[in-house]
């Protein structure tokens, strides 16, 4: 095992390895539920609602459980790498936007309802076999190497601000305010309105975090588990909530997985209604949606990639992280797979960075995740009752790692400093790493084709940022 994954090359050991999987495994636990739940739109679950929103709920549980399986143990026996993958998040929103709510507008029925969700599995594959294609030629990892320096640099830091957002909304420290749109935690009316318990979970997060930072300055290993275990037990003692281990749904969400779920790929029916069909809106909409899935994912797991492997000190001498291309033909065999199996874009996931914090460093760590993932097939209620605060802290220390990237930047040199700036900035406020990247990419070209320091090098730059004007202008994402 030493010897197939380089524990001791690079640095690490089994434990250490086994504890940041399982760090990883709990920052992005939550994917195994909110995944089915954004692709069908959560409020659609209510009590009398059309039976196909459930069906098509249990078939995307079992895919995103199989399709980060998949991703992951690719991660880890042939990238041997630290990071793990899962369905997009963002991702798996637009899905629910574009092939799902317009058979909702349309009044059409389960059957409509059913037909729309396997149209989009089509658009998923046919994204992921362009991915596949790009990232076995290398032209993917070309790409991502013909950032300029003031991006690559800034990639990592805006990830981990996102991600430090993220926490903080999740954790509820950050609410949302009808007049500056957010706020910090409203201690002071909970406690006016006799609510307190309602800030529990965000105090106990800023806890959370506090005691990482602790412990990560006594040197203590595993410092983020340990955290993750001491306030999901704070959690459920402060509130008074009584954990709850349902499995009776297991055998129905496997048959509809069976049923609707790994067989929409394989019927001309959704093939016909992903390119013709009058929802998607025509051939030129489904090759618009297949293009957006394309750089939305290709972006995302360059950004991520770049910061976790900056993170894990896991770059080459040109400053990209060492097997990118393996890393990539992971990403795009596990959309592949996950499109078949039914679910939206499978991505390399941000919180890998949580475990790279907890020491991972090697594939070991992907193969935790990765069985994690696998017993939540039959155990989902478990990663269930890890609540958001306890995870959240992990998400916000990673953000205070990632941000140190930052300090190398040029700020004196405005061609780097303006695009890096926007890169960092746009990553958390518009929630998209690939956004962050866009915006950043477009002012670099536009700053340097008007100070005369354009060359032949940033040819590849300037594909990258009018591919993104011509996203930006065409679908809102």
């Amino acid at each position: 095992m030493n010897k197939f994954f380089k524990i001791s090359e690079r640095g690490s050991n089994v434990r250490t390895e086994i504890i940041a999987g399982l760090t990883t495994f709990f920052a992005m636990a939550y994917i195994v539920v909110t995944n089915p739940n954004q692709i069908v739109s959560f409020s659609h679950l209510a009590e009398g609602a059309d039976p196909a929103f459930q069906q098509i709920w249990n078939a995307v549980y079992v895919a995103s459980i199989l399709a980060a399986v998949i991703g992951t143990l690719l991660m880890a026996f042939y990238a041997k790498m630290p990071f793990a993958q899962a369905c997009g998040m963002g991702l798996n929103s637009f899905f629910f936007v574009s092939f799902i709510l317009p058979h909702i507008i349309a009044g059409d029925g389960s059957d409509g309802l059913i037909r729309g969700y396997h149209s989009g599995l089509v658009i998923i594959l046919v994204s992921g076999l362009i991915f596949m294609i790009l990232s076995i030629s290398g032209l993917r990892s070309k790409i991502a190497k013909a950032l300029p320096e003031c991006l690559k640099k800034a990639i990592p830091a805006g990830i981990g601000l996102f991600i430090a957002f993220l926490g903080f909304q999740n954790a509820g420290i950050l609410q949302d305010n009808q007049y500056t749109l957010l706020q910090f935690v409203d201690i002071h009316g909970a406690i006016a309105n006799g609510e307190f318990i309602t800030v529990v979970p965000a105090l106990l997060a800023i806890l959370g975090f506090l005691l990482i930072a602790v412990l990560e300055k006594y040197r203590v290993k595993g410092s983020v588990l340990i955290s993750i275990a001491v306030i999901t037990v704070a959690y459920y003692i402060t509130t008074g909530t009584t954990p709850v281990f349902d499995i009776g749904q297991i055998g129905q969400t496997f048959q509809d997985f069976g049923s609707i779920g790994i067989t929409g790929v394989f019927q001309g029916t959704s093939w016909a209604d992903a390119f013709t069909g009058e929802a998607i809106g025509g051939i030129f909409s489904a090759i618009m949606l297949i293009i957006t899935f394309c750089l939305v994912d290709m972006f995302d797991t360059i950004g991520t990639l770049y910061g976790a492997a900056s993170q894990a000190n896991m770059l080459d001498e040109n400053g990209d992280p060492i097997n990118v291309n393996k890393c990539m033909t992971s990403d795009s065999v596990a959309t592949v797979a996950g499109a078949v199996c039914g679910t939206s874009t499978c991505t390399t996931f941000v919180e890998s960075a949580s475990g790279v914090a907890a020491g991972g460093r090697t594939g070991l760590t992907s193969l935790v995740v990765s069985i994690c993932f696998a017993v939540c097939l039959f155990l989902s209620p478990l990663a269930s009752l890890v609540p958001s605060c306890a995870t959240a802290p992990a998400l916000i220390y990673v953000g205070v790692l990632m941000l140190k990237g930052f300090a190398k930047v040029d700020m004196n040199d405005m061609r780097s400093a303006v695009p890096a700036f926007l890169a960092l900035i746009m990553m958390p406020m518009t929630y998209s790493i690939s956004n962050g990247i866009g915006i950043g990419a477009i002012a670099y070209v536009i700053i340097t084709l008007c100070t005369g320091k354009y060359q032949k090098r940033d040819i590849p730059v300037t594909v990258i940022a009018a591919l993104f004007i011509l996203k930006f202008v065409t679908v809102t994402m």
